[in-house]
């Protein structure tokens, strides 16, 4: 016997909580989740506030904003219908929002899916301008009690306005009781998150997140874009539409230390560009064969893509503060790579650590010294959300889906930076070349960089040529973490050893001038200096006392400080800068200028005093000279030289500005420690210059040369 009745799918209440779990994936998604719904209600302001996070029985998450709000109709048939095609129906209408003319971009109505993966409790606040408040509160455990979808219910109450009171309207959602407890990780996470979520070349107009968490040491150490940006050597634009590069701008820029180094700028009419306008990639069905790329086939419409690209190299990454190092690298490591952007809105996955969309770490491998690698960019893709509708979201807003325009999306991508790499390459290789190391600074890297030349010129097969040069690459990383290694278990000591060498400094000094003459009042002034040097030691390189000198009146001001110590020694000086016209300014601490050049004068009157006692001793005379001049660079630099006629460095020179490197007898091995970060202080460089690189009297040539190399002020 036959018969049929009507059936229907009977959701189950629990069906909605397991959906929630499995597309919003993780905690940082659901608060973003939740930010862009407040894009789309036509919020100007998004306050996002955390309170006892680590506990999750007490711990709370706010978010308000000051959009457009809900009333009871919204509520009941979009925030409470998943899946709703609310929105959808208005991007596909292009209906943009009323004040700041915003498409919506939570489309897939699933964003109220991230309060339930954030906490069991929620209350939600909404109120539209000039109407009634409206209140809900959701038990997502008594929800899930429920065994039909339809029969789980909520209270939607009206009232009069209790929170959004007088002319506020917007929407504020709290969770209470968390599913998780959060961790400083997590934290951290959703704050870099939420600060990458407009972009940083174009940030959305009129719309600002704020942050606040009770545990604000969970972030106070996380740096800001603004801080990094200017250490990237290396800048490009590409604006791409249809199958062409429509504009194009690269631009190296050397930091203030790199004093070798030009700046350059190539545009869209350079010949290379112009040659390599056509967005032209390799088949995918015939390696032989190239194709043309036409994103106007997909309904993508124009990309913007820009970005900084760093310099990693231990070598080049040297020239800076130690600081300033670490907080480069700790910052690429955490936010490299190439982040996608629509509507200046951030799409979720694309950028983050764990997804190297664009293969680029894969890419290197093959060619690890002329290809980037997410570690070393910063860099954005810009779309226009009305042009570029082939690109789709997935449900589960990770990424696009993987379509045909998806791919072509990606080849025109790896096209630019294929170009940027083919210019950046002649910039880093100059760079390479005016920064390896010589044979005096660094014996062992300046063979690796011989042979690495070497390589390049005679070994003609391309994946052998860079295999090699990555195996070099390798052997010098790690002898750098080999001096690392050596050099940290004298690390703990090292802030106190400061103080205690320009102390020491001090009172040999003192010492020589009281017995020189009854000098009370320089007696006086050197105890001060020796007072001040206890209490401001561990704010050694802290600059707090910018000023503009004139760069021979600060000379003379530091051999006056060690002339004494010159006469006992009996040591001559050749002011071979006193007969220079021109006496250029700088802007230095003064303190820290006197500080560098007295080093450098106790290291030369030490090794002087024991070349004579060593030529003393076979009865050969010697005269101890110490050579000073000044000598200009390019037209924003100067070179102050000091050398003197002893034997020269005995320790190659990368060494002796380690700390606790020395070659003294009885020596701290801080002197040039110190002076090298005090050069990096004043954004200027410590520099050992080659026999030959600078005119100085051939009886100085073997002796110890060293170089303050500072920017000089414009008249």
């Amino acid at each position: 016997m036959e018969y049929k009745s009507k059936s229907i799918f009977k959701p189950r209440a629990r069906l909605l909580l397991q959906l929630g779990d499995q597309l919003i994936k993780n905690e940082n998604v659901a608060v973003l989740e939740l930010i862009k719904n407040a894009y789309d209600a036509d919020a100007r302001n998004v306050i996002v506030k955390m309170e006892n996070l680590d506990n999750k029985k007490f711990g709370r998450i706010e978010i308000r904003d000051d959009g457009i709000g809900m009333d009871d109709n919204i509520i009941n048939n979009a925030w409470l219908e998943p899946g709703s095609d609310y929105k959808e129906k208005q991007y596909r209408s292009n209906q943009r929002s009323l004040t700041y003319g915003r498409l919506p971009i939570g489309e897939k109505g699933i964003g109220r899916f991230g309060v339930h993966k954030l906490g069991e409790k929620i209350e939600l606040i909404t109120r539209q301008e000039n109407k009634d408040e409206f209140v809900v509160d959701i038990d997502w455990r008594e929800f899930a009690k429920q065994k039909y979808l339809e029969k789980a219910e909520f209270d939607v109450i009206g009232r009069t306005p209790q929170y959004f009171q007088r002319e506020r309207h917007g929407t504020r959602i709290v969770v209470t009781e968390l599913r998780t407890d959060w961790d400083r990780r997590m934290v951290r996470d959703l704050y870099r998150a939420l600060f990458t979520l407009s972009s940083p070349f174009r940030t959305v107009d009129h719309f600002t997140i704020k942050f606040e968490i009770d545990r604000k040491e969970w972030i106070e150490d996380l740096i800001d874009w603004s801080e990094v940006k200017d250490y990237a050597l290396y800048y490009f634009k590409v604006i791409l539409k249809g199958s062409e590069i429509t504009d194009f701008t690269y631009k190296f820029t050397p930091w203030a230390e790199m004093t070798k180094m030009t700046a350059k700028e190539i545009s869209l009419s350079d010949q290379f560009i112009q040659d390599h306008q056509t967005i032209e990639v390799q088949s995918q069905e015939n390696k032989k064969e190239k194709v043309i790329i036409n994103l106007d086939k997909h309904n993508i419409g124009e990309i913007i893509f820009e970005g900084y690209i760093f310099d990693r190299d231990l070598k080049i990454l040297g020239l800076l503060q130690e600081q300033t190092i670490s907080q480069i690298k700790k910052y690429l490591d955490e936010n490299g790579g190439i982040r996608v952007y629509r509507d200046n809105l951030r799409i979720n996955e694309y950028g983050e650590k764990s997804n190297d969309w664009l293969s680029l770490d894969l890419r290197r491998v093959n060619l690890p010294t002329k290809r980037i690698s997410n570690n070393i960019i910063l860099s954005v893709i810009n779309l226009k959300r009305e042009d570029s509708s082939s690109l789709i979201e997935k449900t589960n807003r990770e990424g696009f889906v993987e379509n045909e325009a998806y791919n072509d999306f990606k080849a025109s991508i790896l096209y630019a930076i294929g170009l940027v790499e083919k210019l950046r390459q002649v910039d880093k290789s100059e760079l390479r070349d005016k920064y390896s190391p010589t044979k005096q600074e660094e014996p062992v890297l300046h063979l690796t960089s011989e042979l690495k030349i070497y390589i390049e010129k005679h070994v003609k097969e391309e994946p052998v040529r860079e295999r090699i040069k990555e195996y070099i690459d390798d052997i010098e990383k790690d002898y750098h973490e080999i001096n690392e290694i050596l050099l940290t278990s004298a690390g703990s000591g090292l802030t106190l050893g400061v103080g205690i060498h320009e102390i020491e400094k001090l009172v040999k000094e003192l010492v020589l001038t009281a017995k020189a003459e009854n000098a009370t009042f320089k007696v006086n002034d050197l105890i001060k200096d020796i007072q001040t040097t206890v209490n401001n030691y561990l704010s050694l390189l802290k600059q707090n006392d910018k000023d503009v000198f004139l760069i021979k009146n600060l000379i003379d001001s530091a051999l006056t400080n060690v002339e004494y110590r010159l006469k006992v020694h009996d040591v001559q000086i050749i002011k071979a800068y006193q007969k220079l016209e021109f006496n250029p300014s700088i802007e230095c601490s003064r303190r820290f200028f006197l500080s560098a050049m007295l080093n450098v004068f106790d290291n030369s009157i030490y090794w002087l005093e024991k070349k004579s006692k060593n030529l003393q001793r076979i009865n050969t005379e010697f005269n101890k000279k110490i050579f000073i001049n000044i000598f200009r660079e390019k037209e924003n630099s100067i070179s102050v030289l000091i050398a003197d006629n002893g034997n020269g460095f005995t320790l190659p020179t990368d060494k002796i500005i380690k700390p606790f490197i020395t070659a003294k007898d009885e020596g701290m091995g801080l002197g040039l420690h110190i002076t090298n970060q005090i050069m990096k202080v004043l954004q200027g460089n410590l520099i050992f210059p080659a026999k030959g690189d600078y005119d100085i009297p051939e009886e100085f040539a073997n002796g110890a040369i060293l170089v303050f190399q500072f920017k000089v002020l414009k008249p």
